[in-house]
């Protein structure tokens, strides 16, 4: 943990690479140490059918739920959720010159208790696998 998702409006992409927000909330996850690197994993998809306020062209989202493992205190999960949204505004900066984008950035914790995982990266991490 934690698994971070992002979502996006489609009309980020005619001026920035979404890539660079997965590569930057991915970094920020990481270097928070909220959960180990080999439960880290950043995933994002673009939303076509979308409207955000008054329709206009140049208003964009982005919307963010990291899901973590249960246990951590309100302080932890506060400073893992502004490490992300910081992390979100400081990647878009430059998009943000030209549209309005809504941010909002959630932490989840996951039910242990209806959660398996099979991680076989961190078999590969720890040198058994290349």
């Amino acid at each position: 943990m934690p698994h971070i998702i992002i979502e996006y409006s489609t009309n980020l992409e005619t001026i920035c690479d979404p890539q660079d927000l997965v590569d930057d909330l991915h970094a920020a996850a990481i270097a928070d140490g909220i959960g180990p690197l080999t439960g880290v994993r950043t995933r994002a998809a673009a939303r076509d059918l979308y409207q955000v306020a008054d329709s206009h062209k140049r208003n964009a989202f982005v919307a963010i739920v990291a899901r973590i493992g249960p246990g951590r205190a309100a302080p932890e999960k506060t400073r893992f959720l502004t490490a992300l949204l910081d992390a979100a505004e400081r990647s878009m900066a430059e998009a943000m010159q030209q549209y309005a984008i809504a941010f909002s950035c959630e932490v989840q914790e996951i039910d242990a208790e209806f959660r398996v995982n099979r991680n076989h990266v961190k078999t590969r991490l720890d040198g058994a696998g290349s």
